[in-house]
């Protein structure tokens, strides 16, 4: 059963950010669960969503609702993957199109993490039991390559890369319409969507975003791009590109949808690269995976109507 709360924003609360006063308010959550639940629309202000570093003005009425914790047991299951290589200390894997990574509103079954489980035997415990191994996630739509961490001395080492940015990741993308430019640069600032939380969006107060990116090929009404982040934002570069009028194909959220070409089998967003050095012996490794079946067919579906 869910818990409400109702609190008004005193003149001594003005001006705080939201997630500050309801952890004053209610200090048995944790900082990182208030955000979450403002993310997830939980919390409403004058009754409706929110940011969580939003500056709360005297009189808003502060609405907080907190749903039961749900109890996962993560059991083995066979997820299709691939294990495209693995030793003691990393495993890269290939995801397929569809996969969500691991357990979250939604989507508590079926995960690559209940897969990971079945077909790896050891996985860094950092990330809790519902995130054993993962250091870097893929959106459920978009297939690709994936590294994993086996102990928790590969974890951290992983993750300081990822924050240091020395893993180079490269993904191939289909976008709507001809790209003018050979090569390019999309620098913005990406933040939460402010009305539409599931979403991402191009903010001023948003985080910066970095993708380089070439034209591989230009059909009739479409573009083959790789695409190169410097950064990691959730969704960069399904914001970016629609945000240059060029969304990826298949992209029900991003408008890859609206256009008068084929209907794409699926989000047209494949990380086909992955550039690193080993956390255990500083050895350079690359990995590539080819583009799957279904977005290759497509690709040549382009090709015949030109």
């Amino acid at each position: 059963m869910n818990q409400e709360y109702l609190f008004e924003v005193s003149p001594e609360d003005e001006a705080k950010r939201l997630d500050i006063f309801i952890k004053e308010k209610l200090p048995q959550l944790s900082r990182s669960r208030i955000q979450t639940l403002i993310k997830e629309n939980y919390v409403l202000v004058n009754f409706k969503p929110s940011k969580a570093s939003y500056k709360i003005k005297r009189g808003e009425k502060i609405k907080v609702f907190i749903p039961p914790d749900r109890e996962i047991e993560i059991q083995p299951r066979d997820i299709p993957f691939e294990i495209i290589y693995e030793d003691e200390d990393i495993a890269v894997i290939n995801k397929p199109s569809g996969i969500v990574v691991h357990p979250a509103p939604g989507h508590y079954d079926d995960t690559l993490v209940h897969g990971l489980i079945l077909k790896l035997k050891n996985l860094s415990g950092i990330g809790g039991k519902i995130r054993p191994g993962i250091v870097h996630r893929l959106d459920k739509d978009t297939s690709g390559i994936m590294l994993v961490a086996k102990n928790d001395f590969a974890h951290k080492k992983l993750v300081e890369a990822f924050k240091e940015r020395l893993i180079e990741k490269n993904y191939i993308a289909l976008v709507y319409g001809r790209l003018t430019q050979k090569k390019g640069k999309i620098e913005t600032f990406i933040g939460r969507h402010p009305i539409a939380r599931k979403k991402m969006a191009v903010l001023k107060e948003g985080k910066l975003a970095i993708t380089f990116y070439e034209v591989l090929e230009i059909f009739n009404k479409a573009s083959l791009v790789l695409a190169k982040p410097v950064t990691g934002r959730t969704h960069q570069i399904r914001v970016q590109f629609s945000y240059i009028g060029h969304p990826i194909l298949g992209d029900p959220i991003y408008g890859g949808l609206k256009h008068n070409l084929p209907k794409p089998p699926r989000l047209m967003l494949h990380a086909y690269e992955i550039v690193f050095k080993h956390p255990r012996t500083n050895e350079e490794m690359k990995f590539r995976v080819p583009i799957p079946e279904e977005f290759q067919s497509y690709i040549e579906k382009l090709k015949d109507s030109r």
